[in-house]
């Protein structure tokens, strides 16, 4: 049977980690709390090579993905070095560590060292006792006797009950912004632009256009949805102006000059920057687009994989749009999916898609890891705004993100920094 169109992508979901040494249970302990055999369960250590992922929804919390790591204390050979690595950048998406714990273990400072991580990263986590079916070492005892701990069993099935629980009373109560929700009001009318490109896939809308919708319904508001070059006409047939207009960033220069002035618009990739990210860094990254020059590089990065279409946004047309901002002569190079590159100092920019893809954790240690190595990041939508002169209007509709207090002030012809140094207030 075919999977649901309608169902919770990856990075809308609290991502739960997995993680303690190899051949401690995870993998068992996945499979018993998902109630299926989501993971490979072998005796023999190592058998998890790879990352695995397996959604599910748990209640009360809802969609989760559960995530089976290798065993981190695999110090082996080059290959365990790479699953290391690998769950090392799982840790960097987990919004919830489960450290699994064997009670028949002898050497606990693997465990403290994980611990430490957890604890850095303001990570909710909490200890879980496995293999409580066989003798407890005294080492064990002793290194429990100060710790919270839940002791299950997952080959006997014992305590998987509590574990579910602890999972939602540990959780935390909300893992990204709503996308659009917080900014309307119940009766509120809100017109979604929507072209559809080569880009577009074929009987669907795309996520954040269908994010979009949800959270419109959700919060009570009345949604009206056209394509570009419909927009006049819908315009016409409304009784009323849009409370909001939300369109795709490649289409805002048609979609602005079709729109009443004091329209509030923006995009959905802005929408997205601000659930999934920190818009406000992802504003101030724009100061460096003026500093751009003949020779320097660009990095632009998507969080999916996709086929480039004949016009793609990422690869070719922000590409163009930048080198005709500066004249020409970037040296621009693109990174897929989750081949998101450790050494970013050679870059003088990042230019980061809406995410939609991520969740909030991993983009904004995508954020972090750039801004640590003294590099700018900004995001398609908002570098969109600002290549096309919509800039700041796309943002005045997040009041309370990026403060506008002093917005009459701000002008597009008003210096770059100028105006950075007043949209970047909080």
């Amino acid at each position: 049977m075919a999977k649901s169109k309608t169902r919770t992508i990856r990075g809308d979901r609290l991502h739960i980690g997995f993680f303690g040494k190899r051949n401690v249970g995870k993998s068992s302990l996945i499979n018993a709390v998902s109630g299926q055999q989501a993971a490979i369960v072998s005796h023999v250590p190592g058998t998890t090579t790879d990352p695995v992922y397996k959604t599910m929804e748990l209640a009360p919390l809802g969609p989760v993905v559960l995530i089976d790591t290798a065993g981190l204390d695999d110090s082996s050979d080059t290959l365990g070095q790479l699953r290391k690595e690998k769950t090392r950048r799982i840790l960097e998406k987990t919004d919830l560590a489960l450290l699994v714990v064997d009670s028949t273990e002898t050497d606990f400072s693997f465990e403290e060292s994980l611990l430490v991580q957890f604890q850095e990263s303001n990570l909710p986590y909490s200890i879980i006792l496995n293999k409580t079916d066989m003798p407890m070492t005294g080492t064990a005892q002793s290194w429990l006797a100060d710790k919270t701990y839940l002791a299950v069993s997952a080959t006997k099935g014992k305590g998987i009950g509590e574990l579910k629980k602890q999972i939602t009373e540990i959780a935390p109560e909300e893992w990204e912004p709503p996308f659009v929700k917080d900014l309307l009001q119940p009766g509120d009318l809100v017109l979604l632009v929507v072209p559809i490109d080569l880009g577009a896939p074929k009987g669907r809308l795309i996520m954040p256009q269908v994010k979009a919708l949800r959270d419109i319904l959700d919060a009570d508001a009345i949604p009206v949805m056209c394509k570009d070059r419909e927009l006049p006409t819908t315009l016409e047939k409304l009784k009323a102006q849009p409370d909001l207009v939300i369109t795709d960033s490649q289409v805002f220069p048609q979609v602005a000059a079709d729109l009443p002035k004091d329209t509030p618009l923006t995009s959905f990739s802005i929408l997205s920057a601000r659930q999934k990210g920190d818009l406000a860094e992802l504003v101030a990254g724009l100061q460096v687009v003026q500093e751009l020059k003949p020779g320097d590089r660009v990095l632009i990065a998507e969080s999916c994989s996709h086929h480039p279409t004949a016009d793609d946004i990422g690869r070719i047309k922000i590409p163009r749009w930048l080198n005709q901002h500066i004249g020409g002569g970037l040296e621009i190079d693109v990174v897929p999916g989750h081949d998101f590159p450790k050494d970013l100092v050679s870059y003088k920019l990042v230019v980061h898609c809406g995410a939609c893809t991520l969740n909030r954790k991993e983009m904004i240690g995508r954020i972090n890891r750039v801004k640590e190595q003294g590099v700018a990041i900004t995001n398609y939508g908002v570098l969109i705004s600002f290549l096309k002169s919509l800039f700041p209007r796309a943002l005045e509709p997040l009041q309370g993100q990026i403060n506008f207090a002093r917005q009459s002030a701000v002008s597009q012809n008003m210096p770059l920094r100028s105006r950075m140094a007043k949209l970047t207030e909080i």
